[in-house]
């Protein structure tokens, strides 16, 4: 029975809705519906107003002002309504401006009317009506035109047509975090129940909001407190509305809700909040990148659209984890085109489809090309006189360079000497190599082909300082791209582990992938040819810290769910990345987060004699011992790893 009349009240509330959705939304329909109410509002406030004046016993002498004096006031009041634009708005939004705009509409013909009321001149039927009425008639109608907006806004929410079909209760949510973030989420869920959660409770560590309401829902006091709210309001779900939190404080509530069993979800970072690229109703599962603890790091957007705006950008190695950022973040900033060169069909399709998507389409040029492919670059190069080239494209995956030294000669040297060349052929103004920490005394192929890469562009900007402002940017490891250590990870971790790390002192710097880029395109603002700059990565993580949050993060226990296997360092790696050479100088900048350095160049002649007679040869000829002797032979502070098997490349 309980059931039937359940399914009952449903299909009578979702007729009832669909009834409500019906009724044409044109502009007349509109005006009229908000005429007829407000006129009833001024009518009953004035009724009501000389009721309670006389209590409700009208003397007849005033009887005749109050019936007919609201001839002259009636449109006094609508036309002041109109002039506030209360006859434009939907009717199913009102919010602190419209709130704003009736107090001030209603208020000032209020004022109106007692001034003529203190007119010597005044009509004998303003001088009837009492002072105190006039105040009565102001508080009850504007109230009321409040009530009837605020009430066509919760009908109109109520019955939204997407929401119909929902259930009228989700999951019961419990917000960690009663602040701006928390109170606007709250909004979010309370005003669209098909999103699926229904909030129960606040908890916040702040005392002073103990005992408190937002949004009619209550404070308990602080996040320990969930274990006893849990059974007590049926708790399903933990949203954390602190984005920002300490990394270390976020630790330990996840740690909390995987002890109780609870799902649990972040709002979106403050960054993307503030930048309105994401709502705040739009959270997400808590991810390794909220935990690691990293400042925010603040850009100069307006130095850096300057920079950007109305160029030709190009960007080599776009459809990788950083080219595919650098293409995001470019095409914001207004180029007058940017020149996506890829040479995987299906990457760069990906990163097409994404900014066309967003309406970038009229601005992206994808281009199919190989670096390495010189007839190709030159042409891309003669036809669309790229102003910025951001050269991303590289092999960058240490161990397995390590037993294909000749791929990464190929492309991440010769590739860039061919880019490099053409952007000083036809007059680019910058020219950014993006680079690695593994460049610095490298002890892998892929570093040491990095850190020629660095060499040439530095020699060639010191051949011809007046031309094209050549320069490099190194960072560390970045979360989340194609073969980092959180990507293996993740992989390990659903495959049910173990998750294997290769050393219990082994540890990186990362970044997330928008932070890198975005200083990557800082650093280009500062760049005056020449220079190498650092990103300031933080401080160094532990990599078997990494792996035990990790396994944390997705509700198991290290060592007793999901297994936690040394297996020894990998051809290439190192224990301890570093920043810089001995002997290079370290110059700040504007931007705290970014470090300048200048080391003596190399004499471009005795570069490009090594990179044509002796390495290019090898390439094709040597084998791969071969290859790292003579990059040790042109680069002393490699150090390459022993391989026991060999095979050539």
């Amino acid at each position: 029975m309980a059931e039937w009349l359940q399914k009952k009240i449903q299909r009578i509330h979702r007729t009832i809705g669909n009834l409500i959705n019906r009724i044409p939304r044109t502009t007349t329909i509109r005006f009229f519906v908000l005429l007829i109410a407000y006129t009833a509002v001024f009518g009953i406030s004035r009724w009501l107003a000389f009721g309670l004046k006389w209590n409700f016993q009208v003397p007849p002498s005033v009887e005749y002002v109050m019936e007919w004096g609201w001839v002259y006031e009636l449109p006094l009041r609508l036309a002041l309504l109109g002039l506030f634009g209360q006859f434009g708005g939907l009717l199913s939004y009102f919010s602190i401006p419209d709130l704003k705009r009736v107090i001030a509409a209603t208020t000032i013909g209020s004022a109106i009317l007692l001034l003529i009321w203190y007119l010597p001149t005044s009509a004998t039927t303003i001088k009837a009506i009492p002072r105190s009425v006039l105040l009565l008639d102001w508080i009850l109608s504007t109230n009321g035109i409040i009530l009837v907006r605020l009430a066509l806004r919760m009908i109109r929410e109520y019955y939204r047509p997407e929401q119909l079909d929902f259930p009228r209760h989700g999951k019961r949510v419990v917000v960690i975090g009663a602040g701006d973030v928390g109170a606007s989420l709250v909004r979010e869920f309370l005003a669209r129940r098909g999103m699926g959660f229904q909030p129960v409770a606040f908890l916040d560590d702040d005392p002073n909001k103990k005992n408190c309401r937002v949004h009619g829902i209550p404070v308990y006091g602080k996040p320990e407190q969930l274990k006893e709210l849990k059974d007590r309001l049926n708790v399903q779900t933990v949203v954390f509305a602190i984005p920002s939190a300490p990394a270390k404080r976020l630790r330990e509530l996840i740690q909390l809700c995987n002890q109780l069993g609870l799902e649990h979800y972040i709002v979106p970072s403050v960054d993307q909040l503030t930048t309105g690229q994401v709502r705040i109703s739009q959270i997400r599962p808590v991810e390794i990148e909220d935990l690691l603890g990293r400042e925010e790091v603040r850009l100069d957007d307006e130095q850096i659209a300057k920079l950007l705006q109305g160029k030709v950008v190009m960007v080599t190695g776009a459809g990788g984890s950083i080219g595919s950022e650098l293409c995001r973040q470019i095409v914001s900033k207004a180029p007058r085109s940017l020149l996506l060169v890829e040479r995987s069909e299906y990457l760069l399709f990906q990163i097409t489809e994404e900014l066309r998507q967003r309406g970038f389409g009229g601005l992206i040029v994808p281009l199919i090309g190989d670096v390495l492919d010189k007839v190709r670059m030159e042409e891309i190069f003669r036809r669309y006189q790229p102003d910025h080239v951001f050269h991303g494209a590289a092999h960058k995956h240490v161990p397995m360079m390590e037993y294909q030294p000749g791929e990464a000669i190929k492309n991440n040297v010769f590739g860039t000497v061919c880019v490099a060349d053409l952007a000083a052929k036809y007059n680019v103004d910058r020219f950014v190599l993006i680079s690695t920490d593994k460049a610095i005394n490298p002890t892998s192929v892929m570093g040491a082909t990095k850190r020629l890469a660095e060499i040439y562009v530095q020699s060639l900007f010191y051949q011809n300082p007046k031309g094209t402002k050549f320069m490099a940017v190194r960072f560390g490891n970045v979360l989340g791209s194609s073969g980092s250590v959180v990507t293996i990870f993740r992989k390990q971790i659903a495959k049910g582990g173990p998750v294997t790390v290769t050393h219990p002192e082994m540890r990186r710097y990362f970044m997330t992938i928008p932070e890198a880029v975005g200083l990557v395109l800082q650093s280009a603002t500062q760049g005056k040819g020449g220079e190498i700059f650092v990103l300031e990565m933080g401080k160094p993580v532990k990599i078997m810290d990494l792996a035990h949050q990790m396994i944390e993060l997705s509700g198991y226990r290290p060592n007793i769910d999901i297994e936690i296997k040394i297996i020894g360092p990998r051809p290439g790696e190192k224990l301890f990345e570093e920043l810089c050479y001995d002997h290079e100088k370290h110059q700040p900048t504007a931007h705290p987060k970014i470090m300048r350095f200048t080391g003596e160049p190399r004499n471009y002649k005795e570069v490009w004699k090594f990179l044509y007679e002796e390495l290019e040869p090898a390439v094709r000829n040597g084998t791969s011992q071969n290859l790292k002797e003579l990059l040790r032979k042109f680069i002393p502070e490699y150090t390459p790893s022993q391989l026991n098997h060999l095979v050539s490349s």
